[in-house]
């Protein structure tokens, strides 16, 4: 079954990259997230400014009294009357807490969406030399594939001729439904490659660059564990979110015990009215009216019923799960770097060691050849000596893309991964 899906042009890792700062749902999420917590920080700021509101009423009622013993008497009376009010907060403590907590969340905020970048960065690579490797792989299959065909027509030969037996015909016939088989299976995985690729830029790319033979990937700099896990927990985007995730939380729980402080206002209104009559006195006359108010309005809470000790309690234990969340953030990102320092310190060990392997089965393969060509080795023992130097150039393409990959992860642990890192890595690409 083929994966089908929409195509693009893109070749390469960088074309990769721009595509999914377009169409990555998971990014655009981060993108929008940001957005609105950015939101927060004029919110809290408005607590400091003057509010203002205008209200009015304009009514007509028609009534009917009487007064004493005299008639009934109809009126038909127009009222209406408009103010204008602001009020200027003078002393607030909670807002000034209020302040403080939008600050932080919005520097969490910023330091999540440093880590949304970052994780998109390690998915595009991931996914990106996970299709590659599947590609290397469908490459030696193929080779395998076509060496055991061969091999099948000369016992199909030998056979006819009476010089091999029925055996090597069935042994060469069953390694080629093997290699069959193989191929089907892998060429699977690369469909299923493809389409995790394509989820995060939508498209399939048509064709895309592999890493050249002669690219050099460098060992970290500097060569030391301790440098890179006391980096991390500096800079990692994982840690920085909840560092201002406790630095929000501290804030949040003196906002809370604020609630039991005065408050000090400046209060100012101006208004106007007017009647045409009055419906509840003999004598009929109307009235206008106008007044400005400036004041200070002093508030004290008393009791508000056990709300506020309750907010304080909540607060506080945000708080103390803020700390935890940032211990195990901190300790994550060590991990994270030590993994990702492992894995190269590794990967160049296991590069170095498959490229011998590499040039020892080629000469295996040459040995093999010359002796079979003197009648020492059969035919099988060709296409093992083959199938060995196939598995061992695929394993080294595929230990170039994971040590290519822990590079990515070791910046991304100590928050410096960027599009300059896939532009370094996009040079190693060839078409």
């Amino acid at each position: 079954m083929t994966f089908i899906c929409p195509t693009t042009n893109a070749e390469n890792l960088l074309d990769i990259y721009r595509l999914a700062l377009l169409n990555d749902p998971t990014f655009e999420v981060a993108r929008y997230s940001l957005q609105v917590e950015m939101e927060k920080y004029p919110q809290a700021f408005s607590g400091f400014l003057p509010t203002v509101s205008l209200s009015g009423t304009n009514n007509l009622s028609e009534v009917e009294n009487q007064f004493s013993n005299a008639s009934n008497v109809q009126r038909e009376v127009h009222a209406w009357n408009w103010s204008l009010e602001m009020t200027q907060p003078l002393i607030r403590i909670q807002n000034l807490y209020s302040f403080k907590e939008a600050k932080m969340v919005v520097e969490q905020a910023q330091a999540q969406y440093s880590l949304a970048q970052q994780d998109m960065i390690l998915r595009i690579a991931q996914s990106y030399f996970s299709v590659m490797s599947a590609q290397e792989e469908i490459k030696v299959i193929e080779a395998e594939l076509a060496a055991v065909e061969e091999q099948l027509k000369q016992a199909n030969r030998g056979f006819e001729k009476g010089v091999a037996a029925i055996t090597d015909v069935l042994e060469a016939r069953s390694r080629a439904n093997l290699a069959r088989a193989n191929l089907l299976s892998t060429k699977n995985e690369y469909d299923a490659k493809i389409a995790e690729l394509a989820k995060i830029v939508d498209v399939v790319p048509a064709q895309l660059d592999e890493l050249s033979p002669d690219a050099i990937i460098p060992p970290p700099v500097p060569s030391d564990a301790e440098y890179w896990v006391t980096l991390a927990h500096k800079n990692n985007p994982a840690v920085k979110v909840a560092h201002y995730g406790l630095l929000a939380s501290e804030a949040s729980v003196g906002r809370a015990r604020s609630q039991h402080a005065p408050t000090l206002d400046l209060v100012a209104s101006y208004s106007e009215n007017y009647s045409s009559g009055n419906a509840t006195i003999p004598n009929d006359y109307s009235t206008r009216g106008r007044s400005t108010l400036i004041g200070i309005k002093f508030t004290v809470p008393i009791y508000s019923g056990g709300g506020t000790a309750s907010m304080v309690s909540e607060a506080r234990a945000n708080k103390y799960r803020a700390g935890a969340e940032l211990e195990v953030a901190k300790r994550q990102s060590s991990t994270d770097a030590r993994m990702a320092y492992s894995g190269m310190i590794n990967g160049l060990s296991k590069i170095s060691a498959l490229e011998s392997l590499v040039e020892s089965g080629q000469s295996m393969v040459d040995q093999s050849h010359v002796g079979y060509g003197l009648g020492v080795y059969n035919n099988f023992k060709v296409l093992d000596a083959e199938q060995s130097l196939y598995a061992a150039k695929r394993d080294l393409v595929k230990a170039r893309y994971e040590m290519l990959f822990q590079v990515f992860k070791l910046k991304a642990s100590v928050g410096t991964l960027s599009e300059d890192d896939l532009v370094s890595a996009n040079a190693l690409l060839v078409h």
